[in-house]
């Protein structure tokens, strides 16, 4: 099965290669800014034409918006140019390829599956432009990678990158490491079939708790290293802003999330590896975790243990794989009902009772039974889908 599939490595850039990074981060913001500038200029232009047919003042009321003209956009970049020479400095497909990311954005925003696009900020944490591969001006050798106008750049290669490279990403981070995602197609291998099938109950005291009684625990990553962060963020508050001490204990503050965000990162890649090879149908729970994020006393524990990327990092794992991932609607009572005989007992709600005995005998651990439940709802709602039957 072809796949596209990032490979990111850390880059370590010379003096002259990090000038040419920030200043192709820089020139592509500045371009993408632009043409958001222009396009808001025109739908502001509309809404008043609308907002006067509506009142009366123009013979007709069908006035619509015009749309974010992709092609036309990519054109003009090379006009841009004459106007701002600094623009002729950095990779030229690197801008092209920032307008079409704010075309992209738009064709989002006008099939509303998110917001309407905002400008950039030199000020965001993460800073990045993105190039194409054309004519082989990309290449991975073996200690080093071939990026247009940077040339050789040395990097840390811990593996091959298999299949065609499509594009590639530089990354600034705000601990001051450059990374590159590579994003090639590429072939993977269907794993096996293992009969097994299993649901997943996501916790706070265990992460992830499946059907068969395996329990993921919880690390807790943010709270191991939240005093080390508080101390190193009261520093920073003490020093001066922009100064060269301010500076390198800004630096030491971002490595610390860093260092959270890595293990956080690795921690959910090899959980989710480990339930898709093992299992052919994994059903899981569907739960609204903003809302679950309005409780005080539990919204930094929820924020720490990052269920939707979990989920997504399940979901395209299972497509590459030939597995199935199942989720369940967030008003399924998963911890209620009882996995033997379908009794539901309304006092698991409380979330302190943690054991209890049904009706017709069975003892039941909550995040176990939930588990079976999720898992025996995932094949019900598959046979239904295969059958058509409601």
């Amino acid at each position: 099965m072809l796949v596209k599939k990032a490979f990111k490595f850390r880059v370590f850039p010379n003096k002259r290669q990090v000038e040419l990074i920030n200043k192709t981060i820089g020139c592509s913001r500045f371009v993408f800014n632009f043409f958001l500038g222009k396009q808001k200029q025109k739908d502001a232009y509309w809404y008043i034409v609308e907002e006067m047919a509506q009142n009366g003042q123009l013979p007709s009321n069908n006035w619509k918006g015009e749309f974010f003209n992709k092609y036309d956009s990519v054109k003009a970049v090379r006009h841009l140019k004459e106007h701002y020479p600094f623009l002729k400095e950095v990779d030229s497909i690197s801008l092209q390829k920032s307008v079409e990311n704010l075309a992209d954005a738009y064709q989002r925003y006008y099939k509303k599956q998110n917001d309407a696009p905002r400008f950039k900020s030199k000020k965001n944490k993460v800073q990045s432009y993105m190039t194409k591969q054309t004519n082989g001006n990309i290449a991975v050798l073996d200690k080093h990678i071939k990026l247009p106008k940077l040339g050789l750049v040395r990097f840390a290669k811990s593996r091959e990158v298999d299949g065609r490279i499509i594009n590639v990403t530089i990354r600034r981070h705000p601990s001051g490491k450059y990374f590159v995602s590579i994003l090639a197609e590429t072939e993977v291998v269907e794993l096996r079939k293992t009969n097994a099938n299993t649901g997943v109950d996501l916790g706070l005291k265990d992460f992830a708790i499946l059907a068969d009684g395996t329990r993921y625990r919880n690390n807790r990553y943010f709270h191991s290293f939240e005093q080390k962060l508080a101390e190193a963020q009261q520093i920073l508050s003490r020093r001066v802003i922009g100064s060269s001490n301010w500076n390198k204990q800004r630096i030491k503050v971002a490595r610390i999330h860093e260092k959270i965000e890595n293990k956080r990162t690795d921690f959910l890649h090899k959980t989710s590896t480990d339930i898709i090879k093992n299992h052919d149908i994994t059903g899981i729970e569907s739960l609204q975790v903003s809302k679950l994020m309005k409780n005080k006393k539990t919204a930094k524990s929820i924020a720490d243990v990052s269920w939707y990327q979990f989920k997504s990092l399940l979901k395209y794992k299972a497509e590459w794989y030939a597995k199935t991932v199942v989720e369940v609607s967030k008003t399924f009572p998963s911890s209620q009902l009882c996995s033997s005989c379908g009794y539901k007992n309304k006092d698991v709600k409380d979330q302190v009772l943690r054991e209890w005995t049904c009706v017709c005998g069975v003892h039941h651990d909550r995040d176990i039974n939930a588990g079976l439940n999720l898992k025996n709802e995932a094949i019900r709602l598959l046979t239904v889908g295969a059958t058509g039957i409601a």
